[in-house]
């Protein structure tokens, strides 16, 4: 009889967030989509939950429910990569993984045909928790046989092992399971809880066709999901695939040149095999073992597209390792490429170049990328934050985006923030001949605008600050502000 687990890494960005701030372990912790006090929770603990934080309300209310709570954002970034990491582990127990689109930490796992290799279902989930511990992560699993019977029961335990003998015992447990554990939205929660539905055996006995006119389409997906109506085959996704070469030397080597010689020969037989299956090198790891008590340099080389062109490839190499300082020969080379699928177009390099090239200019990036560190091409992103400092942030870019040109107006004034404020001079008391704001260089201050008071960051740490823009003798237009719980002026930024 076939089986099908789920496992569930419970509110997998909290666990993400506490492993950056584990300090905030012994407090009501909360995940919210942005620093800001109308910020959304996304994610909470049992000790947030158990004061009544629940995902939906402002960070604000939260903090009225729970003084102590704790809150934090989580990127996009984080979760993607925490998401891999969790298939990654898994594939150790079984090669047929699906992650949830919606739910990160939530993924379906085949366990037919395993009993060879494990005495029972249970040893085989108890293994696979233990190992998620070691890398960090609390997780459940229940082995059953339905999509939604696993995986309503593994969202109602927080840990351990849950095996069904029969169908029939999935449906019971899965019909007790209450549906504040479901990821539904919080307004429809909170509708169905009025009319006394609290559990999942007392929604399906709402019928579908009510469920769909009053609750919309969403709640009547649910429903039928949870009836069994709906059915949805289990689609695995595709590992990465990932392929080694490797290079031994007797005499340990630091030429540069020879280095690059020898990936050169072990990447052209790997390029071969990737083109055979259609598929394209995307990155490519080095592991360099030095002679030097077993110490390991490992560099990564990611082009801008997924290419066969050894050329490309051996151009980054050699300006990653040109920028190496080595502090002993090389007696192993590990070459560890990431590959994916792609179809015969993208791997056809005649195709004409648009006007406005963009591969061209992404092969440039992945080159800077390559010899500069991963960090040196970002572009600045808004977000939704309370202080000037935190209404924008530096993410890393991948490609260069299409053009959008957007009419923009002349003379228009541009204010550059500094990343951290510089602290000023004391502000003389009477000024007789004016406050010297930023040196003798460029005179004093002749007019000063303001203040533009902002207050608040009560649920981080009290803030007070009155801004000015205040314009030096030579015509320059300084943005300072006086912050009134150290009684001292900052320069913020300039106007330009």
């Amino acid at each position: 009889m076939d089986r099908l687990a789920c496992v569930d890494v419970p509110s997998l960005p909290l666990q993400l967030l506490l492993r950056r701030e584990p300090e905030a372990r012994a407090h009501p912790a909360a995940v919210v989509d942005r620093d800001h006090p109308q910020g959304q929770i996304l994610w909470v603990n049992e000790r947030a939950r158990r004061l009544r934080v629940l995902p939906g309300l402002r960070y604000s209310a939260a903090l009225s429910l729970a003084p102590d709570l704790r809150a934090g954002t989580v990127s996009a970034r984080e979760i993607e990569a925490g998401v891999r990491q969790l298939e990654t582990q898994l594939r150790q127990w079984s090669p047929e993984i699906e992650p949830a689109r919606d739910e990160p930490g939530v993924c379906w796992v085949d366990a037919s045909g395993l009993g060879r290799l494990y005495a029972s279902p249970r040893l085989w989930g108890e293994a696979m928790v233990a190992a998620l511990a070691r890398e960090g992560f609390a997780a459940a699993v229940a082995v059953g046989f339905t999509r939604f019977g696993s995986y309503a029961v593994v969202r109602s335990r927080r840990c351990g092992v849950c095996v069904f003998a029969d169908r029939r015992e999935e449906r019971r447990a899965a019909l007790r399971v209450p549906l504040d554990v479901l990821a539904i939205e919080p307004a429809l929660r909170e509708r169905l809880d009025q009319l006394g539905v609290q559990r999942v055996g007392a929604f399906l006995r709402l019928p579908a066709s009510g469920v769909r006119k009053r609750f919309g389409e969403e709640a009547h997906r649910l429903h039928r999901l949870a009836a069994g109506s709906l059915w949805a085959p289990f689609a695995p996704s595709a590992p990465e695939v990932s392929l080694r070469r490797h290079q031994f030397w007797d005499t340990p080597e630091s030429d540069v040149h020879r280095l690059v010689f020898a990936v050169k020969r072990l990447l052209g037989p790997l390029l071969d095999e990737l083109a055979s299956r259609q598929e394209a090198l995307c990155e490519l790891e080095l592991r360099l073992v030095l002679d030097r008590r077993g110490a390991v340099c490992t560099e990564r080389v990611r082009t801008a597209t997924p290419t066969l062109d050894a050329l490309q490839i051996l151009n980054l190499v050699q300006l990653r390792l040109a920028g190496l300082e080595l502090t002993a020969g090389v007696v192993e080379l590990h070459l560890d490429a990431r590959a994916r699928r792609v179809v015969s177009k993208q791997l056809d390099l005649s195709l004409g170049a648009p006007q406005r090239d963009c591969a061209s200019a992404d092969r440039a990036l992945a080159r800077l990328r390559a010899e500069f560190g991963e960090d040196c091409v970002l572009r600045a992103q808004l977000r939704n934050g309370h202080l000037p400092e935190a209404c924008f942030a530096f993410e890393r870019l991948e490609r260069v985006p299409e053009a959008e040109p957007a009419r923009v107006s002349p003379g228009n004034l541009v204010r550059r923030i500094r990343a951290r404020p510089l602290p000023l001079r004391p502000r003389p008391r009477h000024e007789p001949d004016g406050w010297l704001l930023r040196g003798e260089g460029h005179g004093p201050v002749v007019r000063c605008s303001g203040p533009y008071v902002l207050s608040g960051g009560w649920w981080t740490g009290r803030v007070h600050r009155e801004y000015h823009f205040a314009e030096t003798r030579d015509g320059g237009l300084a943005w300072i502000y006086y912050d009134r719980r150290r009684q001292r002026w900052f320069l913020h930024g300039r106007v330009e």
